[in-house]
Order: structure tokens, then C-alpha cells, then sequence
């Protein structure tokens, strides 16, 4: 149940999110390094030069694989399913995924790289996943 209701909620924090970035005349926000800023990512993540759509089937066999991992980190998987969820979705939808969120001078990459809210749930769900392993194991 963790899981589920993990997922959802960060399925529904990500539309939430998208959906004010969206609206016409938002624009750019910054605070401090942090900037809020609007694009369409066409490919895979990172800009690998893959179709968006092309992604589904990969992604949702991942999803299953989170799916089946879960009852080590329940709340990790969620997050994992509801932002990779999400972003499956818009890109199903759209071919596309909004991307906003840049770390403006970040260190290495981190500062040339365009975010998501679900990346994020991606990024730090499947941290979890792999400690809750490395614990366990």
C-alpha cells in the first residue's frame, strides 16, 4: 500500500508541477541557482538521441522490474513508479516531456542538465532501491 499511495502522490506533485510550468506566460523564475524554466525534451534522457516514444517499452519493463523489487523499500519504489510513470505517460501523450528545472553553475554536469519533478522521484527512489539492496545483501 506504501507503494501505491507513493506513487500516486508523486505521480499527482509531478502533474501539478507541469501543468503551472505549462500555462502561457510563465516564463522563467529563478531563486538562486535554482532556475524554473520550461522545455520540451524530443529525446531520451540525458539527450540520448533516442525517439520519446521509442522509450515505452523499455520503460515499462523497468517499471515492472521496480514493481517486482518493492517490499524492500516500498516508499523508494514509489517514487520510482510515480515519477517514471509520469514521464512514461507524457511522452506517450505528447512524444515529449517537459523539462524545467536547471541547476544554474552546478558542479560537473549537474549545471548543463534540464530536470524534471519525476527525475528527481526517479533519481532519488532508485538511490533508495540501491541502498535498501546494499543493506539487505
Amino acid at each position: 500500500m506504501k507503494t501505491v499511495l507513493t506513487a500516486a502522490a508523486t505521480a499527482a506533485a509531478c502533474a501539478m508541477v507541469r501543468h503551472q510550468v505549462e500555462k502561457p506566460g510563465f516564463g522563467e523564475r529563478r531563486w538562486g541557482r535554482v532556475c524554473l524554466r520550461p522545455m520540451w525534451n524530443r529525446s531520451g534522457a540525458f539527450g540520448l538521441p533516442v525517439a520519446g516514444r521509442t522509450l515505452a517499452v523499455p520503460s515499462l519493463l523497468a517499471l515492472g522490474l521496480v514493481w517486482c523489487c518493492r517490499h524492500n523499500a516500498p516508499v523508494s519504489a514509489g517514487l520510482v513508479l510515480g515519477g517514471g510513470g509520469s514521464n512514461l505517460v507524457e511522452r506517450l501523450r505528447r512524444g515529449m516531456v517537459c523539462d524545467y528545472l536547471r541547476v544554474q553553475k552546478g558542479p560537473g554536469p549537474l549545471g548543463r542538465y534540464v530536470y524534471n519533478l519525476a527525475d528527481l522521484a526517479i533519481f532519488a527512489g532508485a538511490l533508495g532501491l540501491v541502498l535498501s539492496s546494499r543493506r539487505d545483501g
